[in-house]
């Protein structure tokens, strides 16, 4: 079976880089020390202490598994794949809801890099889906768990850091 391929930009391909060095040196580091403290107490069978770190340690190694297999089957965004026509992965939109009229923009990323708070919308997402491939002044209806939502597509373009 073939490995899953997340796309997504160099910026968030570094992001999971350093988090995984990270894991590896100072987290690890940090979970060791909390094992050595925990079992110079003694009696480890009924040690909540050691119990806790040892779940912290399966919980880190999980998580660098989790990132060494993003990283290993990433791929980074092609700039020339970043439309300014359509609404594509990697690019910029600007959408305005049609029953408030308020606007916002969005980069539109793969859910592993989605992060709606920084303005990344997963292209995966109901609203990303249905925005992907449309054009400026395309209106579309996105069903959400809040009902019948309806945007227009006021702005396409790409990250500036691209055009420079």
């Amino acid at each position: 079976m073939a490995e899953k391929v997340y796309e997504m930009t160099l910026g968030r391909i570094r992001k999971y880089q350093e988090e995984l060095e990270d894991r590896k040196t100072r987290v690890a580091a940090e979970i060791a020390e909390r094992l050595k403290e925990a079992r110079a107490h003694g009696d480890i069978s009924e040690n909540s202490e050691f119990d806790d770190a040892k779940i912290a340690f399966a919980d880190n190694d999980l998580r660098m598994a989790e990132i060494e297999e993003i990283l290993n089957n990433a791929k980074v965004i092609d700039e020339k794949d970043i439309s300014r026509t359509r609404v594509s992965l990697g690019g910029k939109v600007l959408l305005r809801h049609e029953q408030t009229g308020t606007e916002q923009e969005y980069m539109i990323v793969s859910a592993k890099e989605e992060d709606i708070f920084e303005g990344k919308l997963s292209s995966e997402s109901p609203v990303g889906q249905a925005i992907l491939g449309r054009r400026k002044g395309d209106i579309v209806d996105v069903r959400t768990p809040k009902g019948l939502l309806t945007y227009s597509i006021a702005k396409i373009s790409r990250p500036k850091e691209l055009d420079e």
